[in-house]
């Protein structure tokens, strides 16, 4: 399975990225932070009118999950925020209104600082949540990797335990810790954001560290480990 922290974009949009890529996938492959924050807010804010930071896209798994989206600060019962190409300063300003004056539900679909791109990196979700911090001095519940929250679903869904579940990925501070807190392998590619330098200084270390994904095509070695 499929698992993201981006929740920019819809799933069928990873579908026809992977397919592009001569990878065939569907669905039911995939699991977004978009889809995790929408079970749970279903799960603990039933009804809620949301305040969302977040594209379109974003916006729409959240309408399909029965949730209200309104832009008045005023009527607004819970604030949600994603990583939003479509960011604008007055969404910064009604979310920090809102936390400076009110005592508002706030989630977070990722905590990444990041996002990659052809040229380098752009902010991602977590980078936006702390210039909020700045200004209203709080932080949100965050849904996404490293929570377990997403592999537990994941796992969930495919009726699989811990020891029977390999959390592959590239950051240490959202795939590998997610794995180690879900209690899950964790394997660690090294083709990614991940250098050998932060490797060494991270205090969270992975099960396996691999060069690059088709390294994962050695999968006696992955057995091997989880059955010691």
């Amino acid at each position: 399975m499929f698992i993201t922290n981006n929740s920019s974009k819809s799933v069928c949009a990873y579908v026809n990225k992977l397919a592009r890529l001569g990878i065939k996938a569907t669905n039911d492959d995939f699991l977004t932070s978009s889809q995790a924050t929408a079970w749970y807010l279903k799960k603990n804010y039933p009804g809620k009118r949301l305040y969302v930071c977040g594209t379109e896209s974003l916006k729409a798994e959240l309408r399909d999950n029965g949730f209200e989206i309104t832009e008045d600060t005023e009527k607004t019962e819970c604030i949600v925020m994603g990583f939003d190409t479509e960011l604008t300063f007055k969404k910064l300003e009604d979310v920090s209104k809102m936390l400076c004056t009110r005592n508002l539900p706030y989630i977070a679909t990722n905590p990444d600082y990041v996002c990659p791109t052809e040229y380098g990196s752009v902010p991602d979700c977590g980078s936006v949540c702390d210039m909020i911090y700045n200004a209203a001095g709080k932080r949100p519940f965050v849904i996404g990797k490293p929570s377990p929250l997403m592999i537990q679903l994941a796992m969930e869904k495919e009726g699989c335990t811990p020891l029977e579940t390999a959390v592959i990925g590239d950051r240490i501070y959202t795939d590998i810790k997610s794995g180690l807190n879900a209690g899950a392998l964790s394997v660690l590619v090294m083709s990614g954001e991940t250098t050998t330098e932060i490797l060494n200084k991270s205090c969270d270390k992975p099960d396996i560290v691999l060069k690059n994904a088709g390294e994962m095509l050695g999968l006696r070695e992955i057995n091997k480990v989880k059955n010691e």
